[in-house]
Order: structure tokens, then C-alpha cells, then sequence
């Protein structure tokens, strides 16, 4: 295996010449817990932990390795490494954490398409999938929604979800698949290239697994039935993985996601709605809310039915939490400020005692 068949290319190659890290290892992030890594490279795969300098520098959630970056690191024994660099990513999918007021949880790096895979006979959910739609937006990422489980739905009923779909999502490439016949796989195979690097996005149960396990023709990942009494799927993913396939596609698998909050998704709501955006440009206001002013171009449209209701919605509800996300992090940087000025002066006054 060589680092191109993990992804590398002539802009990683160019950053290791241009930071002077030639005389370093370089690999992939292919697994994370808690602050170890797995890096995989051409020779194999190293436990691997960051520097000290990293730690003790990092601000944020970004500034540590997550699955799929390149990292830049040294040996120590026969498969222990220590990571001195993260490469500059091409880019990055995160979402806002859960339970962590103003804090950012990465999902991978340096990915180029996200499958948005969700259950048509009891997962489904539009303004799920639009949530999915804004974060690939923000990320740079191309979406490509999935479909799973369609052997269990009728004919109709899966042309309902497609005509759904179609109406509120433009330019989306759809696949609808099923584990039982086989059907969709070939051309979702079609988006899962040699040296391209995709990541599985969805709920529990919705088929991540199967569909990795399917396409890559291994038992890679356990599998499990919906539970009975909640009719939800049980996680079975338990952290994030990246694998190469036969086929030199590289997949990022994930565990299930209950929430999806968005964080930092300006660009990403106006390219997800970006019909909404268009018409706001003929609001009476510049400032306007698109909720209750007079002369809303936006509340027009969504009243004779040029814009649906629930995408209206949808993104009303987004907006609202992406400004609460926005005031947060700007509390907890305030907060942050005022808590090193007065460690500063404490560390002035003990000085000035001594």
C-alpha cells in the first residue's frame, strides 16, 4: 500500500516540503480514542499519541488530530509514534457537541463525499437530511443521500420518498439500495473512487454498517437488529474508523447520531436554501427575519406555495440555533478572556509580594 492509496497527493507532498518534514513519517489518522491514534502508513499501523507542544498550544476541538488527517510524526519502539504535525485540511466535517455548550465535535477530516444514509421504512426524515445537506455544505463536502431498506417498503411508498426529496432538495444525487437484492450498489459504487476518501452519516440502524460491509465484500463491521421495543437501531459503531476497499476507495464509518446540531453554517444554510436566500434579496428590510415582517418576499413565497413550508421551517429553526451557537461561543471566549487577565494579575500580585 502506498500513502496514494490512502489519499496523499501533490498538496500534502508540497506543505511536508514547504514545513521541512521530510525527515519525518507520514500517515493518516485512520482511528481516534480519547487522545490515541491509530496512523496508518505504507509500512502499517502505529498506536499513536500527540506532543506535548500540540496539547499545550491547541485552543480548540480543531487543533487535535481526528480520523482521516495527515499527520507528520516520529517512532518510538517497533509500532509506537508520537505526532508532531496535522496537516492542513482539505476539509472538515463537525457538528456542534452533545452536551457541551459552545464546543465543536469534528467528524472527519479531509473528506470528499458524505453518504447521508437513512432508513425509508422508519428512519426517514427531511429535515434530517437537510441538516446533514447544510453540514456537507459548510464542510465543502459533496453530499450523496442513501436510501437503505428499501426491500421493506412498497413501490409507492418509496416513490413518495423520492418525489419528496426531489421537491425540497436540488442537485442532490439520490441512491435507494437494498441488502436483499443487491439493488443501488453498483451505483453507489460509482462514488466510491480509488484515492477518494467518503464518510457514512447517519442514525443508528439505519444500515451504515451493512452498507460497509456490502461494498467492501468483508465482515468489517458488526451488524445488529433493530430493537423490538423501541423500534430504533441499536449502535453497534462505537467509534470512528477509516478503510481502504479492494476497490481503492477509502470509507470513513461513524456511529450513529441522534443530534445533529449545526456550528459555524453560514455558507451552509444559504447553499442548503439557498431559494429562501435568493428571495430575501426582495424583503422590504435589509435586517429582515423572514417572520412576521411586512413586505417578506420569503413569507410570500412560502404562503402561495413557491417555497415548502417545512423546509421554511426547517431553516427558520436552524438559523435560530446557529445565532445561539454564535452567542456562545462568543460568552465562553469573553469568559475565557477575563479568566487569563485574571490569572495574569493574580501571577503579577504574587510577583510583586515575593
Amino acid at each position: 500500500m502506498t500513502l496514494e492509496d490512502l489519499g496523499y497527493n501533490h498538496k500534502f507532498e508540497k506543505f511536508r516540503n514547504e514545513q521541512g518534514l521530510v525527515n519525518f513519517e507520514i500517515g493518516r489518522v485512520i482511528a481516534e480514542n480519547k487522545e490515541r491514534y491509530i496512523v496508518k502508513t505504507e509500512k502499517g499501523e502505529y498506536a499513536a499519541e500527540i506532543t506535548g507542544n500540540i496539547r499545550f498550544t491547541a485552543k480548540v476541538r480543531e487543533d487535535y488530530p481526528a480520523v482521516g488527517d495527515w499527520v507528520a510524526f516520529t517512532t518510538h519502539g517497533a509500532w509506537s509514534a508520537l505526532i508532531h504535525k496535522i496537516f492542513p485540511r482539505n476539509s472538515i466535517i463537525k457538528r456542534q457537541a452533545v452536551g457541551q455548550l459552545g464546543a465543536i465535535q469534528i467528524i472527519a477530516a479531509n473528506v470528499d463525499y458524505a453518504l447521508l444514509v437513512q432508513a425509508v421504512d422508519r428512519d426517514f426524515n427531511i429535515n434530517r437530511l437537510e441538516r446533514y445537506l447544510t453540514i456537507c455544505n459548510t464542510s465543502n463536502v459533496k453530499p450523496v443521500i442513501v436510501l437503505s431498506k428499501t426491500d421493506l417498503i412498497n413501490d409507492l411508498r418509496l416513490k413518495i420518498i423520492l418525489d419528496s426529496i426531489n421537491e425540497r432538495i436540488k442537485d442532490v444525487p439520490v441512491v435507494a439500495i437494498s441488502n436483499e437484492t443487491n439493488t443501488g450498489y453498483e451505483k453507489l459504487n460509482t462514488y466510491i473512487r480509488k484515492g477518494k476518501t467518503s464518510c457514512l452519516l447517519g442514525s443508528s440502524g439505519v444500515g451504515k454498517s451493512t452498507l460497509l460491509n456490502k461494498i467492501s465484500g468483508k465482515a468489517r463491521m458488526k451488524t445488529d437488529a433493530i430493537s423490538i421495543s423501541t423500534n430504533k437501531g441499536k449502535h453497534v459503531t462505537s467509534h470512528r474508523e477509516l478503510f481502504v476497499l479492494e476497490n481503492g476507495g477509502i470509507i470513513i464509518d461513524n456511529p450513529g447520531m441522534r443530534e445533529v446540531g449545526i456550528a459555524d453554517a453560514n455558507s451552509g444554510l444559504e447553499i442548503t436554501f439557498d431559494k429562501i436566500v435568493n428571495l430575501s434579496d426582495n424583503c422590504r428590510f435589509k435586517n429582515c427575519t423572514h417572520t412576521n415582517e411586512p413586505g417578506c418576499a420569503v413569507i410570500e413565497a412560502v404562503e402561495n406555495g413557491e417555497i415548502d413550508k417545512a423546509s421554511y421551517e426547517n431553516y427558520l429553526k436552524m438559523k435560530k440555533e446557529k445565532k445561539h451557537f454564535e452567542c456562545t461561543i462568543q460568552e465562553k471566549r469573553r469568559k475565557d478572556k477575563e479568566f487569563g487577565k485574571m490569572v495574569k494579575n493574580f501571577k503579577k500580585v504574587m510577583k510583586q509580594n515575593k
